[in-house]
């Protein structure tokens, strides 16, 4: 072998070992899992925790890989699912559901290298954190222009299941109406369902066949703002902006913006400080925006942006007290003049003026 061979030999042996020994520095992707109860589509609840995927894929670029299992179902489907995430290598969970808390627990514990973050929820292990959103301050707004809207004096509200975040949002929406119109009524559907656009719907028609003008909701369909778009009603938007589907009904909506907060906690894990924790942002940190505020006069446009903005300066306290149960009762404050985080996320009663009962209460 001649010395030039000799030398190109040992050339190409040296790029190969710096070759391999770089792909060896090179750290290994953070594997994501997503778990979303409803399909993506083009709007909802489902679909803004997977545009936050989305903005976090394009900030981190392959210092990560994300997977996305969606319509998934409660109970042993979740847990099933969330262990297969884990077990595929994902080190880190998104579990993007109320109903995920308890199977999220359980796989968790079975995994204590894997770090999971269940929306909503408020059950914690040492990798178990929590995140939440305080809806109720944009139900506060869709509740005060509702009510300088509606030439009937009834409102109709769609409803999932009788959780905390569900009953505190009804609350905040009367008690904001009520400051408007001490009269008003609110009508209220429990469709036993997060998505489910027929029933939805249905829920819509017979909210309006009881004299409902304005429709809102907190389920994940557009199914309402369509029917109240084609009866002459007007609604409110749930998780996302829904105008398309509601061009002449769409009043404003609450629009969830995960994005930051997925940003955060990637980054924590990717630097090895993420902790469990429990995040609850609202209006004031952006974690939800409202809508643009459409189809209605200028003065109740002034009025929804004045209280959106009282808000999020801390004039305006959506349960500022006193505040009275269903059965006239005052309710303790424990955040001297309004009610406390705890309070609002653990709420399970109706104010006063709700005619309607809390299903299994």
């Amino acid at each position: 072998m001649t010395k030039a061979i000799v030398t190109a030999a040992l050339l190409l042996a040296g790029c190969a070992a710096l070759s391999g020994a770089a792909a060896q520095d090179k750290p290994a992707k953070l594997k994501i899992g997503f778990v979303y109860s409803g399909p993506v589509g083009e709007y909802g609840w489902s679909y803004q925790h997977d545009q936050a995927r989305q903005a976090v894929v394009k900030q981190f670029g392959d210092k990560i890989e994300t997977t996305v299992l969606a319509g998934v179902g409660e109970g042993a489907e979740a847990e099933r699912t969330i262990e297969q995430l884990a077990r595929a290598g994902n080190k880190l969970v998104f579990t993007t559901s109320f109903g995920y808390m308890d199977p999220t627990l359980k796989v968790a514990k079975k995994y204590p290298d894997v770090k999971f973050e269940n929306a909503t929820g408020y059950k914690h292990e040492k990798n178990v954190a929590t995140y939440s959103a305080r809806f109720y301050e944009g139900r506060f707004v869709q509740g005060t222009i509702a009510a300088r809207i509606s030439k009937t004096g009834v409102l109709g509200y769609i409803a999932p299941f009788p959780t905390p975040e569900v009953i505190s949002g009804i609350n905040a929406t009367l008690l904001a109406a009520q400051k408007i119109n001490p009269d008003i009524k609110m009508k209220i559907v429990w469709v036993n369902t997060w998505f489910n656009p027929g029933k939805e719907a249905e829920a819509a028609r017979a909210l309006l066949g009881q004299g409902a003008d304005v429709l809102m909701q907190n389920t994940g369909s557009a199914a309402a703002m369509q029917v109240a778009n084609e009866r002459g009603a007007h609604a409110f938007a749930q998780d996302s902006d829904q105008i398309k589907f509601g061009p002449k009904a769409q009043l404003t909506g609450i629009v969830d913006n995960w994005a930051p907060y997925y940003a955060s906690r990637v980054q924590a894990a990717l630097d090895n400080s993420w902790q469990a924790g429990d995040a609850f942002g609202g209006l004031n940190d952006r974690m939800i925006v409202m809508a643009p505020y459409t189809n209605m006069p200028d003065d109740v446009k002034k009025l929804a942006a004045d209280t959106e903005a009282g808000i999020i300066a801390g004039g305006i306290k959506p349960f500022a007290c006193p505040v009275f149960d269903q059965d006239g009762k005052e309710v303790e404050c424990k955040g001297g003049d309004h009610l406390d985080d705890g309070q609002v996320r653990g709420m399970e009663f109706y104010v006063k003026g709700i005619d309607d009962s809390i299903p299994g209460r």
